[in-house]
């Protein structure tokens, strides 16, 4: 268990130190946040005619309310504390792959739906878009990844499975992280 701690948390503070390397701010977030935005102007067009996208900023020529996704708001941070709880997880490499691309899956999927939700929201009350902005989708997209890493290991098949398509018999890492916490 301290094992896992203590690389988690030195994994975490690895990749935020790195997240914040100008470099990777540049060739990186700064594109994945633009693309995000792209992404999410694309969806909204379905249904409404009056979104623009430029850069990290979505805006509604009709009402002249925007959004901009800045750091934290992009879903990065909340992948590298999946990566980080993944990386430090005793398990096989394609089973950490397959974690982090379903997480990756959730978690953009959901900052996504935050993304247009907030916009439509700050178009109707800025009092209820910070609300919501600030503490309720902060700790969804979070809980999200915590979620995430929890079906995860529920979904590990135990040591005796050998293969990546072993059933995972009763002996998974759930069972020994459960039956481990007791005593």
């Amino acid at each position: 268990m301290w094992r896992f701690v203590l690389l988690f948390l030195l994994v975490q503070a690895v990749l935020f130190g790195v997240e914040m390397y100008q470099p990777v701010q540049q060739r990186l977030v700064l594109p994945w946040t633009a693309a995000l935005a792209d992404g999410s102007g694309w969806l909204m067009s379905f249904f409404d005619a009056d979104v623009r996208v430029s850069g990290k900023v979505i805006t509604s020529s009709l009402s002249g309310f925007g959004v901009s996704i800045e750091p934290g708001c992009n879903g990065v941070e909340a992948m590298i504390v999946l990566l980080a709880a993944i990386i430090a997880f005793p398990a096989p490499l394609f089973y950490k792959l397959k974690g982090l691309f379903w997480g990756f899956v959730a978690i953009q999927g959901l900052n996504l739906l935050r993304i247009i939700t907030l916009f439509y929201l700050g178009q109707w009350s800025r009092e209820w878009f910070d609300w919501a902005h600030l503490y309720v989708w902060q700790a969804l997209i979070m809980l999200d990844a915590l979620v995430v890493f929890l079906v995860w290991i529920r979904f590990m098949p135990g040591p005796d499975a050998g293969t990546p398509s072993g059933d995972g018999g009763d002996a998974s890492p759930r069972t020994a992280v459960s039956a481990g916490a007791g005593g």
